[in-house]
C-alpha cells in the first residue's frame, strides 16, 4: 500500500530529529558528511526511531543541498551525500517495511539575499535529482519559512516527479507565517499547488502547534502533518537543550490527531523516546474528518496617524529639499550639538540627519538625540539605521521606538565594517542586508512585524537608500539603486560627490527613474581631511584638480576652509540644475560650514531664512 493511500485511513508516526542525536554524541560538524563517512552510526539512527515505532523515516539531507554544504567546501558533493543517504534509510526500512522519504531542507530565512528563486531551482532539482535516483516513497519539504520559496519548490518539483511531496512550513508565530499569511490559508494553498501533504515543522513547541492547527479547516482531500519542535529551546552551559518529557509530546500528539493531523514526527529535540510516546498515544486512533474550528478573530490593523509633515521625497519630487547630516557627539556633550541643529533648521533645511555611529565609531544614540531634537526644539530628525549593530530583534525594536516617537524620516544602510572603527574585535551582526531592511520597514508600514505577527497599527516610514556613486562602474550601482526601489526606497542619498563630471554622470545614469536623489555635499576642511576622504574612507573619491587645490592652501586654516566652501558651492551649482535634492555632510561639527552653503542655495533659489519655530508652537 502506499504512502497516500495508507495516509487515507489511518494515523502514521514519523520520526524524530536527527539532528539533536548527532549533536548529543558530540558532532558538530557537517552531519551530511556522515552519511559517507560514518554511515553506521545514521543507520543506527533510523533503526533506533523504527524500533520506536515510527512508520516513516526521512533521509539525512536536510542540508545536503549546494548551498549549505559550501559552508564545509562541500558543494561538489551533492550527489553523492543524497545517494548514500537514500541508501542508508532504505537498508534500515526495508526490515520493517517502513516508508522512507527523501528531505530537502528550506535554504531562505528572513533574508530573501540567501538564494534568489532562480537558485533555489538549481539546488533543488539538484537534489531532488539524486533522492528520487534512490527512489522514495516521497519527498519531504521541511523547515520552510519563506513562502514565496516553499510555493515556487512545490511547482517544481510536481513537474519533475509523481512521488508524494510532503510540504511544510515554519511559523514565526502560532498560527501565522513570516509574511503575515494564517496558516489555515498557507496549508490550504499548497494543497491547491499540488501538493500531497501539507503541514508545519520545526521553531514551535506542541503547544503553539496545537493552538495553530485549531483555527485549520478539514476539506476533503486535505491530508495534514505536524512534527513540533520538544519544547522551546534553552541554553545550558552554551549548549542548546529541549526540556520537554517524552510523555508530555505524545499526549500532545493525540491532540494534534483531534485536530485532523494524520502525519505525526518530531522536529529539533524530539528523540525516539518521543516517539515512542506518539506511537503508544495514538495506538488505535482513527483520522478525524471533522472538527470544530476556532473561529479567528480578526485583527484590526488601524492605518497610521496622519503625517504633520510632508514626506520629504514628495517634496523633493516638487522643490528644492535640502537635509543636513550632523553627526551625534561622540562624548556626553551635547549643548555644541544641538546649538548647530538649531542653527541649521532655522536656517531652513528640511531636516537634520544623524548617521548610526558612522565609521563604526560608538556616539550618543540618533534614536535619543533625534527625540530630544524633536521633542524639545521642534527639529526634524532623519536617523540612520544599521544592519550592523542590530540584530531582527533590535531591528524591529529600534523602529517600533521610533515610531512611537513620532520619528518617522529613516536612512536604511549597511553600516560600515567594525574593522575601521574604535573597537575593531566588536562583531558586526548583518541579519538581513540594506535591500531586505527596505522591505522589512515597508512591511511595518502594513502593520505587520518581521515575524508576520499583526502590529495593530501601521507605520509611517518614508525610507532612503544609500547611494555610492563613485564607482568605475556607474550602471551596476544604478542597477542596485533599482533594486533598492523595487524593495521600497522612497529616495536616495549619495556618498559626497567632488566634481561636476561626476554629478553630471549620476543625472545622465538615473535621468529614467522617478525617485528623488539627494547629492551628497561635504565641505573639505584642510588637505589632512581631503586626503584622509580620498585614500582611506571606502565610497570616497576626489578628484586631482580638488586634492591639489586644497594642497595648495597649505596650513592656512582660513584658507583652506574658504577653499572647501568654494568648491561644494560649485558643486552645488550644478547639482541645483539637475536635482531637487541636496544633501549636505557637516564635517566635525563645523556647521558654520553648512550654514555658509545653505545661504549659498537659498540664493540660488531666490529664498530666504525662515523664522525658526520654537518647540512649543508644534512639531
Amino acid at each position: 500500500m502506499t504512502l497516500l493511500e495508507r495516509l487515507k485511513t489511518d494515523i502514521l508516526t514519523a520520526d524524530g530529529a536527527m539532528g539533536t542525536l548527532l549533536y548529543s554524541y558530540g558532532i558538530d560538524f557537517c552531519y551530511e558528511e556522515l552519511n559517507v563517512e560514518k554511515p553506521e552510526v545514521i543507520e543506527k539512527i533510523h533503526e533506533e526511531y523504527i524500533a520506536a515505532g515510527a512508520d516513516i523515516i526521512q533521509t539525512n539531507t536536510y542540508g545536503a543541498n549546494a548551498l549549505k554544504l559550501s559552508r564545509y567546501s562541500m558543494q561538489n558533493r551533492v550527489k553523492e551525500f543524497n545517494t548514500a543517504a537514500m541508501g542508508i534509510a532504505k537498508r534500515a526500512a526495508a526490515r520493517r517495511g517502513q516508508y522512507v522519504l527523501g528531505t530537502i531542507g528550506g535554504l531562505r530565512g528572513i533574508r530573501k539575499s540567501d538564494a534568489s528563486l532562480q537558485e533555489v531551482l538549481h539546488i533543488v532539482h539538484e537534489q531532488a535529482d539524486a533522492l528520487l535516483s534512490g527512489d522514495p516513497d516521497g519527498l519531504l519539504l521541511e523547515t520552510y519559512y519563506d513562502f514565496e520559496e516553499l510555493t515556487t519548490v512545490v511547482e517544481a518539483l510536481k513537474k519533475l516527479t509523481d512521488v508524494p511531496i510532503i510540504a511544510q512550513v515554519s511559523m514565526e508565530e502560532p498560527g501565522i507565517l513570516q509574511n503575515g499569511l494564517v496558516l489555515n490559508e498557507a496549508l490550504h494553498r499548497l494543497s491547491d499547488l499540488g501538493a500531497d501533504v501539507v503541514g508545519v515543522n520545526c521553531r514551535l513547541g506542541p503547544y503553539h502547534t496545537i493552538q495553530a492547527f485549531e483555527k485549520v479547516n478539514l476539506t476533503d482531500g486535505l491530508l495534514l502533518s505536524a512534527a513540533p519542535n520538544a519544547s522551546l529551546l534553552d541554553v545550558e552551559d552554551g549548549r542548546i537543550v529541549y526540556s520537554s518529557e517524552a510523555d508530555y509530546f505524545g499526549k500532545a500528539a493525540a491532540l494534534l490527531r483531534d485536530e485532523g493531523v494524520r502525519l505525526i514526527g518530531g522536529c529539533c529535540g524530539t528523540t525516539p523516546k518521543h516517539i515512542a510516546a506518539v506511537k503508544k498515544q495514538l495506538a488505535g486512533l482513527k483520522p478525524v474528518t471533522k472538527k470544530e474550528v476556532k473561529s479567528q478573530k480578526p485583527i484590526v490593523i488601524r492605518d497610521a496617524e496622519p503625517a504633520l509633515f510632508e514626506p520629504i521625497h514628495e517634496k523633493a519630487k516638487r522643490e528644492r529639499t535640502v537635509i543636513v547630516e550632523l553627526d551625534t557627539p561622540r562624548h556626553l556633550e551635547t549643548e555644541a550639538y544641538i546649538e548647530g541643529a538649531k542653527q541649521l533648521y532655522n536656517a531652513g533645511v528640511d531636516a537634520v540627519t544623524m548617521a548610526d555611529n558612522s565609521l563604526a565609531s560608538p556616539r550618543i544614540s540618533n534614536m535619543a538625540m533625534g527625540s530630544i531634537l524633536k521633542q524639545q526644539h521642534a527639529i526634524r530628525p532623519l536617523v540612520h539605521l544599521t544592519c550592523r549593530d542590530h540584530n531582527l530583534i533590535g531591528l524591529q525594536s529600534h523602529l517600533m521606538g521610533l515610531d512611537a516617537l513620532g520619528i518617522h524620516d529613516i536612512l536604511a544602510v549597511t553600516g560600515d565594517p567594525t574593522k575601521v572603527g574604535d573597537f575593531p574585535g566588536a562583531a558586526s551582526v548583518y541579519d538581513v542586508s540594506s535591500l531586505e531592511l527596505i522591505q522589512l520597514i515597508k512591511q511595518l508600514n502594513e502593520g505587520i512585524s518581521f515575524s508576520g505577527k499583526p502590529l495593530r497599527k501601521k507605520a509611517k516610514f518614508s525610507v532612503a537608500a544609500a547611494f555610492n556613486p563613485n564607482v568605475r562602474v556607474l550602471d551596476r550601482a544604478v542597477k542596485r539603486l533599482e533594486k533598492k526601489i523595487e524593495c521600497g526606497a522612497d529616495y536616495f542619498i549619495t556618498q559626497p560627490v567632488y566634481t561636476k563630471e561626476k554629478i553630471e554622470e549620476i543625472y545622465e545614469a538615473t535621468k529614467h527613474l522617478d525617485t528623488p536623489i539627494f547629492i551628497g555635499i561635504m565641505p573639505l576642511t584642510n588637505i589632512r581631511n581631503a586626503e584622509f576622504l580620498h585614500h582611506e574612507v571606502p565610497g570616497i573619491k576626489l578628484s586631482e584638480d580638488v586634492l591639489a587645490r586644497m594642497r595648495d592652501c597649505g596650513d592656512d586654516r582660513e584658507r583652506a576652509t574658504a577653499e572647501g566652501i568654494a568648491i561644494s558651492k560649485e558643486l552645488i551649482d550644478t547639482a541645483a540644475k539637475l536635482f531637487n535634492g541636496i544633501y549636505i555632510i557637516t564635517p566635525f561639527l563645523r556647521y558654520d560650514m553648512s550654514l555658509e552653503l545653505i545661504k549659498h542655495i537659498q540664493l540660488l533659489d531666490g529664498k530666504k531664512e525662515r523664522e525658526f519655530v520654537h518647540a512649543e508652537t508644534s512639531y
